[in-house]
Parts: structure tokens; C-alpha cells; sequence
């Protein structure tokens, strides 16, 4: 059995092991491979099993690989494969739902707490000799901000939003969530479901943990922004496309919104032209809040149980039933 993985560099940059996935068959590993159909058609070849993080496999490609038995996506999110191709062709397609739970919401709390203590800032002043000029004992640069007695919205009240909600609650905060699968044993006196205009209106932090749909695609746009408080921050660490990029760049820099902190953008890598650049108060990072080596860990064990259990003739975690 043909075994390949098109993009393994970012899930295991060399310190996680292959090893298990060699049990099942001859394995070739590619750290990455151009987003080509016949670049991925040439790597692919023969094989039966081939696993994907974000390389894309359109129907372009899955038509010329006849072989093709079974896709792993080395993720959660699953819209790099045509699964509907896929589904007409037989092949099963299987994602890690789970894995990075704790790390994405580490990673929120992260980005909100150097929005409102600016650690970076402030470390890079003090090595900077700004403090040893200071005429006090103390000095900063930015507005420092207390999280106790705030209100989060979160947009996205899933395993992840879930997550985020229980660390914000740990400083303090009380957290507002808006959909329409509500459960209503989440709810306390610091936990409630309204609707979403409510959530914009009342929240001082905004974080995304929402899927990428038509329905969710550009939620953070010039309209919702002006329906919030002025000041309000927002963290992205789901999907780019969810923000209205220079919509959010306007609101920054008029000072409707008080600060972002974004981990994905709409387009990655980023390009230089990406209207977030030349936003005021708008940190970024390069879509490290699933990467822990915890985290990357856990996906490859998920990843190959999930194969595991399709060549056992019962498929798990299959997302084009």
C-alpha cells in the first residue's frame, strides 16, 4: 500500500516521529508540494492513502488518481479537498476534529492579555534604555487594561469557544455567545446566548471561534463594527476570511476599535499588501495558535487512528458521508 503525505514540514517540522504511519504500508513524505494539480498529481501517483494539511485537492486532481482510496486532512477545517468529488469517486475523507482545543484558546487568552499589557512593547522599550531615562520608578507606553468585569463576546460557542470561555471567566469576565445550537446547560450568571446584535453592542472583546461559511464570511465587517462599543478589541484565531479586511484596518485606525490581534488573515502566507499591515493597534501572527508540539502531537495520534480504523472497514471522523 502507496502512503503519501503532500505538506508534512508544518505538522512535523522534526519533532514528532512518522514511525506508525510506516506500519500501514510503503510511506513517502514530502514537506511540502506546489499548489500545482500536476505537481500534486506527479507526488501522488499510484497511491492509495495520501494525507493533506492544506495542500489542495480539487477534483482537477482527484479524477487522475484512480487509485485513491482514502484522504487523511492533517487539520479540522476540510475545505482544501472537493469532498463532494470525493464522495462520488468512493474515496473517504477523514479530519482531526478536536486536537487543538486548548492550545487555540491558550493562544486567544495570549493575544488578549499583550492587548492589554503590550509585554512586547514594554520588554523591547526597557531593553530600548526608555526606562532607564524614566524620571519615575515606573513607565508605559500604551493604556493598560484590566480584564476583570469586561464581557467577551464569542462568536462560535463550540469545543473551542467553550474553551476560550472558561480561561476569560478565570480573569473575570463575563461571556456573551450568539447561535442558533444553543445549549442551554452552559448558561450561569456569567455564560448567556443573545442575539447577535446584543453580543456586538455589549461586548468589550470580541473573539472569533466560528467555521468559515457563507453565512460567516466577512462577520466582521464595517456594519457589525459600527454596532459596537467604541474601544471594543478583536482577536481572530479562527479563519481570515471571517474579517472584512480593511474595513477592520478603518475602524483601527479612526479608533472604533481599540486593538486586534489576528493569528490568520485572509490570504497566508501573508501578502505585503494585506490592508492589516498598515493598521494602528493590530498585532499578527503567522497561524501558530494550533502548533504547540502538544497540540501537533495529538493530531498525528488522531490522524492515525482515523486510518486505523478505515482499513479496519470502520471510518471514523468522515466528513463526506
Amino acid at each position: 500500500m502507496k502512503i503519501v503525505i503532500l505538506d508534512g514540514y508544518t505538522l512535523n517540522p522534526g519533532d514528532l516521529s512518522w514511525e506508525r504511519l510506516n506500519e500501514f504500508g510503503e510511506l513517502t513524505i514530502y514537506d511540502r508540494t506546489e499548489y500545482e494539480n500536476d505537481k500534486i498529481i506527479g507526488a501522488i501517483e499510484d497511491a492509495e492513502i495520501i494525507f493533506t494539511n492544506k495542500t489542495p485537492l480539487p477534483k482537477g486532481v482527484l479524477y487522475k488518481v484512480p487509485s485513491l482510496k482514502y484522504i487523511g486532512v492533517l487539520a479540522t477545517g476540510y475545505n482544501v479537498v472537493d469532498v463532494d468529488v470525493a464522495k462520488d469517486l468512493g474515496i473517504v475523507v477523514t479530519n482531526v476534529p478536536s486536537y487543538g482545543t486548548t492550545a487555540v484558546a491558550q493562544m486567544t487568552m495570549a493575544l488578549l492579555l499583550e492587548m492589554c499589557h503590550h509585554v512586547g512593547e514594554h520588554n523591547r522599550a526597557v531593553k530600548e534604555g526608555e526606562w532607564s531615562k524614566s524620571k519615575d520608578f515606573c513607565f508605559w507606553n500604551y493604556p493598560l487594561i484590566e480584564l476583570d468585569g469586561k464581557t467577551m463576546g464569542i462568536i462560535g460557542f463550540g469545543r473551542i469557544g467553550q474553551a476560550t470561555a472558561k480561561l476569560a471567566q478565570a480573569f473575570g469576565m463575563s461571556i456573551l455567545t450568539s447561535g442558533s445550537r444553543k445549549k442551554p446547560e452552559l448558561e450561569s450568571n456569567t455564560c448567556k446566548y443573545v442575539e447577535m446584535d446584543e453580543l456586538l453592542a455589549k461586548s468589550d472583546v470580541i473573539s472569533l471561534h466560528c467555521p468559515l461559511t457563507p453565512e460567516t464570511e466577512g462577520i466582521i465587517n464595517a456594519s457589525n463594527i459600527s454596532k459596537m462599543k467604541d474601544g471594543t478589541m478583536i482577536i481572530n484565531t479562527s479563519r481570515g476570511q471571517l474579517i472584512v479586511e480593511s474595513d477592520l484596518k478603518d475602524a483601527l485606525n479612526n479608533g472604533k476599535i481599540g486593538g486586534a490581534a489576528v493569528d490568520v488573515v485572509s490570504k497566508e502566507p501573508i501578502e505585503r499588501d494585506n490592508p492589516l499591515l498598515k493598521a494602528k493597534n493590530c498585532i499578527i501572527t503567522p497561524h501558530i495558535a494550533w502548533a504547540p508540539k502538544e497540540s501537533r502531537s495529538r493530531l498525528l495520534d488522531t490522524a492515525v487512528i482515523n486510518l486505523e480504523a478505515f482499513l479496519k472497514g470502520r471510518p471514523i471522523n468522515v466528513v463526506n458521508n
